[in-house]
């Protein structure tokens, strides 16, 4: 349970998600997801780092460059069913039926 909470509250950034929406698309250069993030180097590598250590990414150097992938691919299905059901448009978007019981 302690490693799944860890899961998700590492998802639990914007920034963290665009980048994990990206690598679902395959491997990204940390050059690439800070273009997707906008924001500076050392910031997106902190948001890599709270993703890797949830597991959630992994990483290898090549050169000068990190390089990472996602290690847990079944995230994306996860956050797909997510913007589905949430969207405004879903006519099950704000239903929480189950959920109270």
């Amino acid at each position: 349970m302690e490693r799944q909470a860890a899961a998700f509250k590492a998802l639990g950034h914007p920034a963290r998600l665009r980048m994990v929406r990206a690598l679902g698309g395959g491997e990204q250069c940390v050059c690439a997801l800070r273009d997707v993030v906008g924001l500076d180097m050392s910031t997106v590598s902190r948001h890599l780092g709270v993703l890797r250590s949830a597991g959630i990414v992994e990483g290898e150097k090549r050169g000068t460059w990190m390089y990472y992938r996602l290690r847990l691919p079944c995230v994306i299905g996860f956050l797909q069913c997510l913007e589905l059901q949430l969207s405004p448009d879903s006519e099950r978007g704000g239903d929480h039926a189950g959920l109270d019981g």
